[in-house]
């Protein structure tokens, strides 16, 4: 959930990208990388079908077949930069035009930010597969368990469960948590759990994450995230620099510490604390 994140898909750095490596935080045992699956929180989870799900082409009222508008869209991000293939797949099947207004629906396939409500916006397509390409870098096959911070009106969560194994996504807006339990719904994904609750604090329960990716920014990215990250896993989220200026920030959580990245120049919603 951002405010009009605008940039492309391949933007110069902020100078050299830079990476550091800081000590990993001692608490307790370490814990183990592979971990069962945890239990399915029925009253947070968005009932639904198996990821290999296609929607058929709908018109969602408007008498429109959106799948070459929705093709014309992936194409566009291949020629921006755009490279991993299952994440260019689950931007192809994702309907973004279910997730905005109808009113808006015919922009949904732009490159552009569009109004959800309580002042939030849905991010641009290239925003979101950047994001999710650079958690996923490295790896060919899916994901394991990731968390989302913020959840906003659910067509980042919709995506993610198509590279990732299990999605927590979690909402501090409640108008927002509820919007996204109807949005997700007719999608009948199965393997996304919705929760309403302090993005700032993580999801312990799910955790460790492979991967946790933020729709905020904030002055620095909270321990929380980090503690529950697993090791071999990546962190992206817009942090402030020590220049006062918000940039994309990738952590990569190893034996001996973090490796951290710091890229583009970005633009997002600030980090906030409790629930509204």
């Amino acid at each position: 959930m951002s405010q009009r994140p605008g940039f492309p898909a391949k933007l110069p750095a902020l100078g050299a990208p830079r990476t550091t490596r800081t000590p990993a935080p001692v608490v307790g045992a370490q814990r183990p990388v592979a971990m069962p699956k945890p239990t399915p929180l029925p009253s947070k989870a968005v009932a639904g079908a198996s990821l290999a799900h296609r929607s058929p082409p709908l018109s969602s009222g408007l008498g429109m077949d959106y799948s070459p508008l929705r093709a014309r869209m992936v194409s566009k991000l291949a020629a921006q930069g755009l490279q991993d293939p299952m994440v260019l797949q689950a931007m192809g099947l994702v309907e973004r035009h279910r997730f905005v207004e109808t009113a808006l629906a015919v922009q949904a396939y732009e490159d552009t930010s569009l109004p959800i409500g309580l002042g939030q916006t849905i991010s641009k397509p290239n925003v979101v597969a950047r994001m999710i390409e650079l958690m996923r870098e490295g790896v060919s096959g899916k994901l394991g368990r990731i968390l989302e911070i913020g959840t906003g009106c659910g067509y980042q969560a919709a995506v993610l469960s198509h590279v990732a194994t299990e999605v927590y996504s979690i909402e501090r807006l409640r108008g927002l948590h509820e919007k996204s339990r109807e949005n997700l719904r007719p999608l009948r994904l199965h393997n996304v759990h919705l929760i309403f609750g302090d993005g700032m604090l993580g999801y312990p329960k799910g955790g460790p994450y492979a991967g946790i990716i933020s729709a905020a920014g904030g002055e620095s990215v909270p321990q929380a995230w980090l503690d529950q990250l697993a090791v071999g896993g990546r962190l992206v989220a817009p942090t402030i620099t020590p220049a006062g200026h918000q940039a994309l920030v990738v952590i990569l959580k190893t034996p001996q510490g973090y490796e951290r990245q710091v890229l583009e120049a970005v633009h997002f919603v600030p980090l906030k604390s409790g629930i509204a």
